[in-house]
Parts: C-alpha cells; sequence; structure tokens
C-alpha cells in the first residue's frame, strides 16, 4: 500500500507585499512575512503530499511560502531524524517526526480569468503535488459553450433562463499518480455567499452596497443571485467529475465550496444518494397503481447512481471514529465546514472496484475563532478558514 495525504488549504488573500488586491487592502511588508510565517507553519504541520489552495492571487507569493516551509523543514528535520548510524532510525515515529520537503514537487496555477487592475483583483486556485502529474494540468473557466439554464413557470409557460459563460473563479484538474492508479483532482472554490447586487453601466456602486439606504429586498435578491451562480458553478464541476467517473477514473474533488455538505450546491457536485429501494417506487411511466420498478431495475439504477457518487471524506471519518464535529469555519456564531474533500467509490473498502481507503481525516482549525484571532484581528493574515487533510491507503 502506498499512503498518499490530501488536503485543501484556502490561503485568505495570498499575495506579496505592497499591493493592492481589493479597494484600499494590502499587506506591509511586515504584515506579508507574518502571513508567509503562517502560511508556512499550516504547511509543514500538515506536510501533505498534494495540496489543493484557494485565493492565490500571485504564483511567486505561493512559491516563497511553499519554500519558507522547506527551509523550517530541513531543520525541523536535522533536529527529530536520526542518523544513518542510529540503528533506530527506520522506526515510524521518526517517520512521523520529520517533514519532507516540497523542493521537487510540482506546482500548478491557475489564475483567475477575471482578474483586474490593483484594488480589482480576483484570485486564483492552484495544487501541489510531491507525486507530480500525470498530463498536462487543466483549467475550467471560460465555457467553451454559455450554460443555458431553462426555467418554467408552475402553469407550465417558459419563464426565461440562467446563463454564465465563465465561473467566477478557475476549477483546476490534475491527474496525480498515487501508487499504481492515476487519481484525477479537482480543486474549486466556488462562488462566495456574498451578495452579487445590480448596478447599472458607469455607477460608481450597487444602490443596495449603500447601507445607509437600507434594501432589505435588494440584498435578499443579491444573496440569491449569489446562490444561483454557486450551484451553476457545482453543476459544471459535477460535469466535469461524471466525465471523469464514466471513463472509470478514481475521483478527488476538494476546496472551498462555500456551503456545508448539505447545500444544494455539494449536493450537486456529490450526485444524488440513490434511494433505498426502486422497487417500491412508483415508475415514471406509470399507467396504473401498481406500476412499480422490478427488483432488476432496482440494482440497475441503483448501480447508476453509486457508480457516479462522490463521498465526503469528513463524514466517513466521522462514521468510522464516531467523533462529534469538524468545522472549517466561524461566523456570527455558526461553525461549519465549507470545505470538502470528496471521494469516488474507488476509495470505500467494501466497493469491488476499490483502488483503497481512506484510514484518517485530519482538521488544522485551532487557530479559527468567530471573528477574530489573537495575532491577526479580523483574521486578515491568518487565514479564516480550517485546513482539512484526508490520509488514504492506496493498493500497489
Amino acid at each position: 500500500m502506498t499512503r498518499v495525504t490530501v488536503a485543501s488549504f484556502n490561503l485568505k488573500n495570498l499575495i506579496g507585499a505592497d499591493q493592492e488586491y481589493y479597494k484600499f487592502q494590502s499587506y506591509t511588508p511586515e504584515e506579508f512575512a507574518w502571513k508567509q510565517d503562517w502560511c508556512a507553519d499550516q504547511i509543514l504541520s500538515m506536510d501533505a503530499d498534494v495540496i489543493g489552495f484557494q485565493e492565490v492571487f500571485e504564483e511567486d507569493a505561493l512559491r516563497a511560502v511553499i519554500a519558507e516551509a522547506d527551509a523550517r523543514g530541513q531543520a525541523l528535520n536535522e533536529a527529530v531524524l536520526p542518523d544513518r548510524s542510529k540503528s533506530y532510525r527506520k522506526k515510524a515515529i521518526f517517520r512521523k517526526l520529520g517533514y519532507t520537503p516540497c523542493g521537487q514537487a510540482a506546482l500548478a496555477v491557475a489564475p483567475n480569468a477575471n482578474d483586474g487592475a490593483p484594488g480589482e483583483r480576483r484570485p486564483g486556485v492552484a495544487v501541489l503535488s510531491r507525486q507530480g502529474f500525470a498530463g498536462t494540468p487543466e483549467v475550467i473557466q471560460i465555457l467553451p459553450e454559455p450554460l443555458e439554464i431553462p426555467f418554467r413557470d408552475l402553469t407550465g409557460e417558459e419563464a426565461g433562463h440562467y446563463r454564465i459563460t465563465r465561473l467566477s473563479r478557475p476549477i483546476l484538474k490534475v491527474r496525480i499518480p498515487m501508487g499504481s492508479q492515476i487519481v484525477t483532482l479537482f480543486c474549486c472554490h466556488l462562488k462566495s455567499k456574498l451578495g452579487e447586487y445590480d448596478r447599472a453601466p458607469g455607477a460608481p456602486f450597487a444602490p443596495a452596497a449603500d447601507l445607509t439606504q437600507y434594501d432589505p429586498m435588494a440584498r435578499a435578491l443579491g444573496n440569491l443571485r449569489a446562490g444561483l451562480r454557486r450551484m451553476a458553478e457545482a453543476w459544471v464541476m459535477r460535469r466535469a467529475i461524471v466525465e471523469e467517473l464514466s471513463a472509470g477514473r478514481p475521483v478527488i474533488a476538494l476546496g472551498d465550496f462555500n456551503d456545508g455538505e448539505h447545500s444544494v450546491s455539494s449536493e450537486i457536485i456529490a450526485g444524488e444518494v440513490p434511494f433505498r429501494n426502486y422497487a417500491w417506487m412508483l415508475r415514471h411511466d406509470a399507467e396504473a397503481p401498481n406500476d412499480r420498478y422490478s427488483r432488476e431495475e432496482n440494482d440497475q439504477i441503483t448501480e447508476a447512481i453509486e457508480a457516479l457518487r462522490l463521498h465526503s471524506a469528513e463524514k466517513l471519518f466521522i462514521r468510522k471514529s464516531l467523533r462529534d464535529m469538524v468545522f472549517t469555519s466561524a461566523f456570527g456564531g455558526s461553525y461549519e465546514s465549507i470545505d470538502q474533500i470528496y471521494l469516488s467509490r474507488h476509495f470505500l473498502p467494501e466497493s469491488s472496484g476499490a483502488v483503497g481507503e481512506m484510514e484518517y481525516f485530519s482538521c488544522f482549525n485551532d487557530h479559527i475563532t468567530d471573528g477574530a484571532h489573537a495575532e491577526a484581528p479580523y483574521n486578515k493574515l491568518a487565514s479564516d478558514h480550517g485546513q482539512i487533510m484526508a490520509h488514504l491507503n492506496i493498493r500497489d
């Protein structure tokens, strides 16, 4: 078995010093040094083989963080790992104390196609892999054809459509060698819950953004737009996932979903849960009360759904460990997991086509507090997300 750890890390606005990323927001050299220090420590603590990063404004800043983590890891190894002269050097405890440098790891960065001038920057995503990549990484953001989502009124009349031509942030698709397998990994950062408010062409700001003239309905409509966009982006990602699963490839999908496991957008990505028994269900073309699916059709439908489902690594771990809760975000008194790692059934040991299994799940969230961090008020420098990591055993 080959052990591989796969993590997700929202870096919270990673960019070099003295660069305005959002309006009037930038880091001083001292603040960037603090942020680089903190992010490097997190990478060192995780010591993950594969990391999907979100909120990367600048590749050089990410490489600087990785280089700092490696420098600290080398110093740590010199302190805690016995040299070859020690007979006990092969004991497992020393492997766990050490850090594997990322200097030879592959790094794929997907800049945001919506990135703009200083003050109007938009972040991208990245994947770091000590396992390297099989083939060329792919970026999904500008759609070859617009996604048209038609609507129909309850009366049956056509009711317009929702249309997107690009995603708010890129989805990075990479194929990674793991043991004897090639696993397809998707790294995403879906649209946030921040409202999309209507602004007239040429206007300096949207009327709903003026809180002195508070308009609850316009702001609610902004939330509706944001939700529609997030779900549409989830569908685009689901389409790419289904293509890989239909080709028989194991899949891992991770990143900042900006929503919990039971949200509609997360369920779109993961796929639907099969009904317990379709032989109880009235057929789609029923002409009589007893027109139900047969047992053979029940098996066929269940297999078709299960083959294309993804499973939450967090929930697999909770089921395995009886742990009560994992959270990666805190806001307004609500502690929830909006960062996810999903696994195809290739990682379920009970599945006939299993290529491995998840043995453990880690959550690095000690820095998460409800709105503040002891050393970085309002989490400006530290990330406002916890980091999550799945520990996988892959068959050789």
